[in-house]
């Protein structure tokens, strides 16, 4: 079964030809359930996200801040397993037919089997991959495999980033780059770094691929400040933190939803 880089990028491109930046929301698999994390997902999608990322939590994260390290922790203590990221994939893409990605650090896919991973994704209809720690040098394995079930990879820029690398990092990817608006780790920030609309321009010089930006979008002004220049918005802690206030799981799945839905005006430039 072939895996849905093609809506993925059919996605993008309906987004761009409406004028706007897409939404794009990180919600951690397992958290705060296996069941609650799916219900989250498809919540952001009905909210207002064009695709969400899923991440499998991971017990040494080296892009996540505190808050997506918090929900990690409360997701390894519940048990989650790769089937259940799968799973995860599977239900929320079935329920609302959006593009879904997984986020991973490289070890648990090499411990699990490139192979393996890679054909179970496509088999949930799964869209691609993220890979923020996987150097592209070091990467042909898992695109030949990726290309293979027809999946996306997803590679990660940051402002440190010579243009030689850029354009050596966008030759290898697809579905989009994710440009890390700063050096350092995911979370809130008051404002987005200056550096990542140059490292946007940057980037396109290099691909035609989309470019998206994360690391530190909060808030649907933060979101219209980034759709201004980028071809996606990528928002995590912010609805992490959401459900980790939230009184209840219910309550919490509200209000991934309800800030779907202001960060979707966002980037429509309607703040």
């Amino acid at each position: 079964m072939s895996g849905n880089v093609r809506l993925l990028s059919d996605t993008l491109a309906a987004a761009k030809e409406e004028g706007r930046s897409a939404l794009i929301a990180y919600l951690p698999a397992g958290f705060p359930t296996v069941d609650g994390g799916i219900e989250a997902v498809k919540a952001a999608i009905e909210g207002g996200a064009d695709v969400v990322e899923v991440g499998l939590p991971h017990s040494d994260p080296v892009l996540d801040g505190p808050v997506i390290q918090t929900a990690d922790d409360i997701a390894l203590r519940g048990g989650v397993r790769i089937a259940d990221v799968m799973r995860t994939v599977r239900e929320a893409h079935a329920a609302t037919g959006a593009p879904i990605l997984v986020m991973t650090y490289w070890n648990p896919i090499d411990r699990y089997g490139v192979e393996r991973f890679t054909a179970e994704l496509a088999e949930a209809g799964g869209a691609g991959c993220i890979l923020p720690d996987l150097p592209v040098q070091e990467s042909a394995l898992w695109r030949e495999h990726a290309e293979k079930h027809g999946l996306a990879t997803v590679f990660v820029v940051a402002p440190s980033s010579k243009d030689e690398r850029l354009a050596e990092i966008t030759a290898a990817g697809s579905g989009f780059v994710y440009a890390a608006s700063l050096m350092g780790v995911t979370g809130t920030r008051a404002s987005v770094s200056s550096q990542a609309e140059d490292l946007v321009r940057r980037t396109r010089a290099t691909t035609d691929t989309p470019v998206c930006v994360g690391l530190g979008v909060f808030d649907p002004a933060q979101a219209a400040e980034v759709a201004r220049f980028a071809d996606g918005v990528i928002v995590g802690s912010a609805f992490v933190k959401r459900m980790l206030d939230a009184p209840d799981d219910a309550a919490g799945v509200e209000a991934v939803r309800a800030l779907a839905g202001e960060l979707a005006k966002g980037v429509r430039g309607q703040v």
